[in-house]
């Protein structure tokens, strides 16, 4: 094994490409040490350090179409776009098999799975070993967010998967300007990752290769993430959750910043001010939506900063400042379509990696919600001919595509920048007791709004109090380390900066006895957002609830939608007795962390009883 030999070329200028970079220094010493000893374990047949130059990944997407991984789409209608098909055991995120494994278990938590370091350290080894024979392991140096920002945070992975490396390249900056950085002695975290499936002289590889067995893990304590047997993006695209939020957590926890599950957006009223908003919704609750917002109102303009990750840092100003770390979305297609987020189809017009989509006669990409009808016949995710009546889904429901964020009409022009954070919103899709908008009284009530965030888990459950899918902060899958520690962290931040947030909770979802929602949403979700800003502004009234302060209707933009009043008088009503099982039911939850959860919460939760019991009486 050579382990500096370049990746073996399908064009002859590019035979040099993949030899390790010719930096000095005691960081660069470290990456090399850790890249070999790496190597000596997974026993690759070569090692690619990547540059992240056009011409480096121009050779990498033709060996993977030549292999049979990628299917080129139609240059005309999808320019510099592909299609993979994932193994049918490989295409979701596996919260079953990641740890977080730290040193005790109580600092993992009871919403994470944990197993103790050395304990599992000698479970993965031996998978490790040789997995990655008869392939290549690609070394990439990474940057979330842009290179040598003052909120950006490096990393390295090592993968033998090269649909992980173009994703990464799609989702990070990649490059030897990070290499550079490192090897001058910036810190960075280490990801190892295999699809976990060797391969033997003269065996042919599977288009799509995975392991049956299954394991992403985080070591908390060393800053490290070993992923094992999946080649799906959120398993094997580790700088995305796995770091961006997992790690990045541990990170701001101990270095007085958050990495949050949020999208990033600017808000520009008709005056030209300029307003920026994080947003927490759990999945289908629409957070893409949000980030890519089309104001129904005239005059007001939304700008994106980021769809999915946040990181804030109090600044010299006294204010918390926010980046999107990524570069790319990592987004859901089914659902995503014309009449739902326009600006998302927009930025798919080319340069896309797409997975498990279906394929048109004519050599496009189709997925259920992109357009009102489907076409009459299609090859489906699995490459099987597909009909309307076909009785299946056309795309598998996580199907996904991964594009530049730089592509997105509404993407704002400074989108890398760090930005002053005005407001923070925390949703969930609740068809009772929660209003269409409702403001925290202070940074520690909105800090208990957000540990409260819940979804009903079913449509056959929808209305029924107390069958709630959990996920505070949108945060439940993604917390490096313990819930009640992370609150806490949330309080503590609060002390942090004098100039804070304000906090809002939405939900976009309330229903009627009748089952229809109340509230028209998508675009005009616009409204409420007007709302918020002019609460900022000082310019629209609140009135104080039992659980917090909600909008005079009269201050709500209204005109060119019919919202009948009474749809709207249930948009805010607040039942106390139902309001009063709900908070029973926080009390279960905070009890699963035990004596962890921060004392103020307990308040917040005993002052919200008080306050209920007072309007009930």
């Amino acid at each position: 094994m050579a382990i500096a030999e370049p990746l073996a070329p399908r064009r002859d200028d590019l035979a040099e490409i993949g030899a390790r970079p010719a930096y000095d220094g005691e960081g660069m010493t470290a990456l090399a040490a850790w890249v070999d000893e790496v190597a000596r374990l997974t026993r690759p047949d070569r090692v690619h350090w990547v540059s992240g130059s056009s011409e480096e990944n121009a050779a990498l997407t033709a060996q993977m179409v030549a292999d049979g991984t990628l299917i080129p789409l139609d240059p005309e209608k999808r320019p510099n776009s592909y299609l993979t098909r994932s193994h049918p055991g490989d295409v979701a995120r596996l919260e079953s098999r990641t740890y977080i494994c730290s040193e005790r278990e109580e600092d993992a938590g009871p919403t994470n799975n944990w197993a103790a370091p050395d304990d599992m350290r000698a479970t993965i080894r031996p998978l490790f070993e040789g997995s990655m024979r008869g392939r290549t392991m690609y070394v990439v140096p990474f940057s979330m967010g842009k290179v040598g920002g003052p909120l950006s945070q490096l990393g390295v992975q090592l993968t033998d998967s090269p649909y992980a490396v173009v994703s990464i390249e799609i989702m990070t900056r990649v490059g030897d300007d990070v290499t550079r950085l490192i090897a001058d002695g910036a810190p960075w975290v280490r990801t190892v990752h295999s699809v976990g499936a060797p391969l033997e002289p003269g065996q042919a590889d599977a288009a799509w290769p995975c392991n049956d067995e299954k394991y992403i893990v985080h070591f908390p304590d060393d800053l490290e993430v070993w992923s094992f047997g999946s080649g799906y993006g959120g398993n094997a695209i580790l700088a995305k959750k796995c770091y961006a939020l997992r790690i990045a957590s541990v990170l701001g926890r101990d270095q007085g910043w958050m990495a949050e599950h949020m999208l990033l957006i600017r808000v520009i009223d008709p005056q030209g001010r300029a307003y920026h908003v994080a947003a927490a919704f759990p999945s289908a609750c629409g957070k893409t939506n949000l980030a890519m917002l089309r104001p129904t109102i005239p005059g007001w303009r939304v700008e994106t900063l980021g769809d999915d990750i946040t990181w804030i840092r109090p600044g010299a100003d006294g204010r918390f400042h926010a980046i999107n770390p990524e570069a790319g979305f990592f987004g859901v297609a089914p659902g995503t379509g014309a009449s739902t987020n326009v600006t998302a189809v927009e930025t798919l017009w080319g340069n896309v990696l797409f997975t498990n989509v279906a394929l048109t006669d004519d050599g496009d990409v189709w997925w259920e919600g992109l357009t009102d009808d489907p076409p009459a016949h299609l090859v489906d995710w699995q490459g099987e001919d597909w009909t309307p009546d076909a009785g299946r889904p056309a795309a598998h429901p996580n199907s996904r595509f991964t594009v530049s964020a730089a592509q997105a009409p509404s993407i704002a022009a400074d989108w890398e920048e760090a930005v002053p954070l005005d407001a923070i919103l925390f949703g969930g899709r609740r068809a009772t007791n929660v209003p269409l908008v409702v403001e925290a009284l202070d940074w520690e009530h909105g800090v208990f709004l957000g540990s409260t965030i819940s979804s009903e888990r079913t449509a056959a459950a929808e209305g029924v109090v107390g069958e709630l899918r959990r996920d505070p902060f949108a945060m439940m899958p993604f917390c490096g380390y313990n819930m009640a520690d992370y609150f806490g962290h949330w309080l503590a931040m609060g002390r942090r900066a004098p100039q804070l947030p304000r906090v809002f909770q939405v939900n976009w979802f309330r229903k009627g006895a009748d089952g229809r929602f109340l509230w028209p949403g998508f675009g005009e979700n616009s409204r409420v957002i007007d709302w918020i800003i002019r609460r900022l502004q000082g310019e629209a009234e609140a009135v104080p609830s039992p659980i917090g302060l909600l909008p005079l209707v009269a201050d709500l933009d209204l005109d060119g939608i019919d919202v009948p009043q009474a749809d709207l008088d249930e948009l805010f009503a607040v039942d106390p007795a139902s309001w009063l099982a709900e908070a029973d039911l926080t009390e279960k939850f905070y009890d699963t962390f035990g004596d962890r959860v921060p004392a103020e919460l307990r308040a917040q939760l005993d002052a919200l009883r008080e306050r209920l019991q007072t309007a009930e009486a």
